[in-house]
């Protein structure tokens, strides 16, 4: 087996070719506009994170988890416009993994394409379970009670056996039906709210746009009244000690404050139904970026100055905070709010899975199967029912903090790559810039990061060692946890050691390399086991890649 082989690329003009650029090559109805891009990635970042996951992450950091929001968007903003940048060079869709084929090759866009199926398919399982928990909170308030073991899965009841506490899964582990000596438990609701969503995508791309579009309306203004609500009750003594757990502690909430962003990237799957993808696609992006990031600061300082951060480790905390100031009718209200915005995050993630299948399809790497277009709904039917079946069989055995953890380590992974393919992709020529910026099409401004990137640096360890004087000692000396906690950091450093270097020898250009060095610093965040379940999915992908996709890949033949 030739190296080379596996680091194949496919040309831009080709993919650009293959998936339509402005015709309608693919099949798929092209009827979304900037506003109704900018709507889907407002309905993927606003839902599980904003409702469920913010509680653990305030819990974690306290209110000084505003910063990791702050630090979290602004790498999602350097990843924004790696991923604008690309949309406007290769308008098809497939996301990071059609960018990846472009810069890095074929191995790296399976493992990418691989990676995204936690993002997308095993992501959405998080967003089943947190929109199960509202929707039977719902319920309760028109006074309609599910039996507890149809509204928990089966992994959390064990857990609370084994842990002999929490009721609800005490309840269902007691009173849940045997069949075969197996008890019966699983999560009704999560189920079928997947069912709903996968017939609703099957469908077609216009009726889930109309149906996201509401649902995003909806759910801001309740937000937005969250918020008003919520001020009135804000105890400023509540936001001290503003960091109580430390550094560590807002870093510890990696995962919950990373979870709430990974959907603006779900836009970039859409570039064959966008009427104008190279000018469209990069400001619905940009646009749902910073207004979800604004939502998010704003909320998270309303809720910790509404009650101490110490009872916000909840998996409904925005209900909770309510029912502990006593105000009841808000409590219907964010239940409502909760399952409208989880809801469309559910959709919108739908939509981007199957889209990712039929690109790897049409590269042979996938079955042919996942490519096919419904006749009449013009849709990727086969991998949109794929893509139901696997969200929906996991939620019986799995739990909600699993997929959490490995969800955010695979997206930031992708990030990673989109940016170090930015600063790969081959310079155009100015005829080439004027081109594109004549037609209204994205570019990131190159600037020069020889001198800037390596000051940055100096400027950041000069902050370090200002404000934290023990963090490099604690960092390279040894210690029980001594992976779990400095391996992770010392490879962050010589990381960006290197890209100094690179820096200065190859002009390389500061926004993406920005985007690259600040997701990498994220995953230092990341837990030891989040490391290995994700090892295994990789190994998992590499053995479907070496046994099948690289045999029929329709680059076999070509050249690279």
């Amino acid at each position: 087996m030739s190296i080379a082989k596996l680091f194949r690329k496919k040309s831009a003009n080709v993919i650009v070719q293959e998936g339509g650029d402005g015709e309608d090559h693919s099949g798929l109805h092209r009827v979304l506009t900037v506003r109704d891009l900018t709507f889907f990635g407002i309905a993927a970042i606003i839902g599980g994170g904003t409702f469920s996951a913010i509680g653990n992450a305030c819990f974690s950091g306290g209110p000084a988890v505003v910063i990791l929001y702050v630090m979290c968007a602004i790498a999602c903003g350097f990843t924004a416009m790696c991923y604008a940048e690309f949309a406007s060079r290769v308008p098809v869709s497939g996301s990071a993994y059609t960018y990846a084929y472009v810069s890095f090759g074929e191995l790296f866009a399976w493992i990418i394409g691989w990676a995204l199926i936690m993002e997308y398919s095993i992501g959405n399982i998080y967003i089943a379970f947190s929109w199960s928990g509202y929707f039977t909170n719902l319920l309760e308030t028109f006074h309609i009670h599910l039996p507890e073991w149809l509204t928990i899965n089966y992994k959390s009841a064990q857990d609370a056996v084994m842990a002999n506490k929490g009721d609800e899964g005490l309840l269902a582990w007691k009173n849940a039906p045997v069949i075969g000596g197996l008890k019966i438990i699983f999560d009704l609701p999560a189920v079928v709210i997947n069912l709903l969503i996968t017939y609703l995508v099957y469908r077609g791309t216009k009726e889930s746009k109309n149906f996201s579009n509401a649902m995003v309306y909806i759910k801001l203004a309740i937000i937005l009244l969250v918020i008003v609500v919520g001020a009135f009750y804000i105890d400023i003594d509540n936001w001290t000690p503003f960091m109580p757990n430390g550094f560590s502690g807002v870093m510890g909430g990696v995962s919950a404050v990373f979870f709430a962003y990974i959907g603006f990237d779900a836009v970039s799957t859409l570039a064959e139904e966008s009427k104008n993808p190279q000018r469209d696609l990069p400001k619905g992006m940009i646009y749902s970026l910073v207004i979800c990031t604004i939502v998010f600061i704003v909320l998270a300082l309303v809720i910790t100055g509404m009650v101490s951060y110490e009872l916000l480790g909840v998996s409904d905390p925005l209900a909770e905070i309510f029912a502990l100031k006593g105000v009841k009718w808000m409590l219907f209200i964010v239940s409502i709010a909760a399952v409208v915005a989880m809801t469309s995050v559910l959709l919108v993630f739908q939509m981007g899975q199957p889209r990712i299948w039929m690109t790897m399809s049409r590269d042979g790497l996938m079955p042919k199967k996942f490519a096919e277009i419904h006749p009449k709904y013009k849709t990727p039917g086969f991998a949109t029912i794929v893509t139901g079946l696997v969200v929906g069989v996991p939620i019986f055995f799995t739990d909600e903090n699993f997929v959490l953890d490995f969800t955010s380590i695979g997206t930031l992974f992708a990030f990673v790559l989109v940016c170090g393919g930015v600063l790969m992709l081959s310079p155009q020529s100015e005829a080439e810039l004027a081109e594109r910026a004549t037609k209204g099409k994205f570019r990131i401004p190159y600037i020069n990061a020889k001198y800037i990137f390596p000051v940055i640096c100096l400027g950041a360890y000069g902050l370090v060692q200002y404000y934290l004087p023990t963090f490099f000692p604690n960092t390279f000396s040894y210690s029980n946890d001594f992976f779990a906690t400095n391996i992770p950091m010392i490879l962050f450093i010589m990381l960006c050691i290197v890209m100094c270097v690179l820096a200065f020898l190859k002009n390389l250009s500061l926004i993406p390399l920005l985007g690259l060095v600040s997701c990498c610093y994220l995953l230092t965040g990341m837990a030891v086991s989040n490391w290995i379940w994700f090892g295994c999915w990789l190994v998992i992908g590499l053995v479907i890649y070496f046994g099948y996709s690289m045999k029929n890949s329709k680059l076999n033949g070509s050249e690279a």
